[in-house]
């Protein structure tokens, strides 16, 4: 197929034509204030796509998302697509874009990887601007008498850049007060959070003044509200609360909107584009960022929560290669039929398929298979399922487009269908805040117990005291395995989680423990992708 105007994927969905808001021929933004006009409508039902522990031989989370709904309509079912818009930290990084591959990909893929329709800019310049705002106040007199070793905003850049954790600001001014600074990559901005988490633009506003940006030399908090800035905020970011439709090579409408890491936020697209989809078409497929025990944790968690959603079923995405790197195959040999290997590797797989059976979802294992698995590992595979009780599909949407992954459509209707809901969060968000730690790390990572360093001890202890205990718990944790060291695959048990520092998110509603050497500012890897771009054709 060829890609269509914009328009006509609009009047595909229904959409009616003073909402759609074009952004050249191929991309659009919908103006979401309809929305209330849909209320009468069923919601759809809501399928999230996850998968195992992630490894650099890749998952296919993406591909196999898009895969499904160009599946679900090859299979006559009209359904719609919901998206992350991607970081070009990792772009230019480690992944190179994040639209899918081969034939299960989104158009116009170059545009949606780099610039898009512009969100991350003015997330980017929002985020700064609130710093700016803080400082300008240090250096005219510091009437909020601001301690300047206790400003906790942080900066933002939309590229990993490790030289910017720590900084020092204002050496060179004569008026201005030396202190250290941060950055942190503009996904993981508490800014990112709210923006995805409120149903609403006047949602967002409420939310954006309540957040914590320093404290005075008396502890007292202050807040953007204080500084007055939040209305130069919205104005910067009007246009981004609009979810942003692109289709799919198959033509299928797709709404790409917000972009939250999920091992340093909570990594679901936006509430708005979730909310409005689910009014459009009977069936809406989502994703949540990395494996299951982070991004899906907390999309049942914290996104399903906030917005009243009840997913209706969870696919899980799983490689062979992917099962063999776990129990130590070399990157090299993993094309080499391995069974044993592999049978050693499922215990990943079957841990993230139990911990998404406490939520009371149903799920299904989706295999997105490469041209090097043999029919010997598909069959012993499908064998575990079987003898799990799991049902399974092979997905070769990456070769073979929609029809490749028909099956795994059919079995997402089928589970639609005949498997219920009994979806709950795993824990009440009025538990006190470290039972509800302590609950993620022992049901979801496998963990014996959590150990905290004293700065978390005494920061846990003051947010408690300010009245936070009943916020949602984002665990900040490396996305490459169940503890929180990245060395550590497959399915370990014997070992803690180490909570080095908390922070507070009070516009999203969120106490952040921070793991391990987790940084909210990723680096670049040896040889970064944009070095490797320099080959190709611009």
């Amino acid at each position: 197929m060829s890609i269509l105007p914009i328009t006509k994927i609009a009047e595909k969905m229904g959409l009616p034509a003073e909402a759609v808001e074009p952004y050249g021929k191929y991309k659009a933004k919908i103006d979401s204030s309809f929305l209330p006009d849909l209320e009468s409508r069923p919601d759809g039902k809501l399928v999230l796509v996850t998968a195992i522990t992630p490894t650099k031989a890749g998952e296919g989370k993406t591909t196999t998302s898009i895969g499904l709904a160009d599946g679900l309509a090859h299979i006559g079912k009209k359904a719609m697509l919901c998206l992350r818009e991607p970081s070009l930290g990792p772009v230019f990084g480690i992944k190179g874009g994040a639209t899918g591959g081969g034939k299960a990909s989104l158009e116009p893929g170059q545009d949606i990887d780099l610039h898009f329709n512009g969100d991350f800019h003015a997330l980017t310049s929002s985020i700064n601007l609130i710093s700016a705002v803080i400082e300008n106040s240090l250096y005219q007199g510091n009437p909020f008498r601001i301690d300047p070793n206790r400003i906790v905003w942080k900066r933002a850049l939309d590229m990993n850049d490790r030289s910017l954790r720590s900084i020092t600001v204002a050496l060179d001014d004569k008026k201005g007060i030396p202190h250290h600074s941060e950055f942190c990559i503009t996904v993981a901005s508490e800014l990112m959070a709210i923006y995805c988490l409120a149903s609403s633009p006047e949602d967002f506003l409420v939310r954006l003044k309540r957040i914590i940006v320093a404290y005075d030399e008396d502890g007292k908090p202050l807040t953007v509200e204080d500084f007055k800035v939040s209305h130069a905020v919205m104005r910067l970011m009007k246009e981004a609360f609009k979810p942003n439709l692109v289709q799919t090579l198959e033509n299928n409408p797709a709404f790409v909107h917000g972009g939250p890491f999920a091992n340093i936020a909570h990594g679901c697209n936006s509430l708005i584009a979730t909310k409005l989809a689910l009014k459009l078409a009977p069936i809406v497929v989502t994703e949540a960022g990395f494996g299951a025990d982070l991004g899906a944790e907390k999309f049942l968690d914290i996104k399903s929560v906030v917005g009243g959603l009840h997913p209706d079923a969870c696919v899980m995405v799983a490689t062979i290669r992917a099962l063999k790197l776990h129990v130590g195959v070399a990157f090299e040999d993993l094309d080499k039929e391995n069974v044993e290997a592999l049978l050693k590797g499922l215990p990943n797989l079957g841990r993230h398929l139990e911990n998404i059976k406490k939520f009371g979802l149903p799920v299904v294992v989706s295999i997105n298979r490469f041209g090097s698995d043999t029919q010997n590992e598909v069959d012993a595979l499908f064998a575990w399922c079987k003898e799990k009780g799991y049902e399974v599909a092979i997905n070769s949407s990456f070769k073979d487009g929609g029809e490749g992954a028909a099956d795994l459509a059919r079995l997402v209707v089928k589970t639609l269908e005949e498997k219920p809901s009994a979806y709950h969060p795993l824990y009440d968000r009025n538990e006190p805040i470290k039972e509800k730690i302590s609950r993620i790390c022992k049901e979801i990572y496998g963990a014996d117990d959590v150990e905290y360093s004293p700065l978390a001890e005494s920061q846990l202890q003051e947010y408690e005291a300010m009245g936070y205990g009943n916020f949602f718990v984002c665990m900040a944790k490396t996305p490459l395995s169940f503890t929180d060291s990245p060395k550590i695959q497959g399915a370990p048990r014997g070992f803690n989680i180490h909570v080095r520092e908390v922070n507070l998110a009070t516009g999203s509603g969120f106490i952040i423990p921070l793991t391990g050497t987790i940084f909210t500012m990723p680096g670049l890897p040896k040889v970064p992708l944009a070095e490797v771009m320099e080959e190709e054709p611009w």
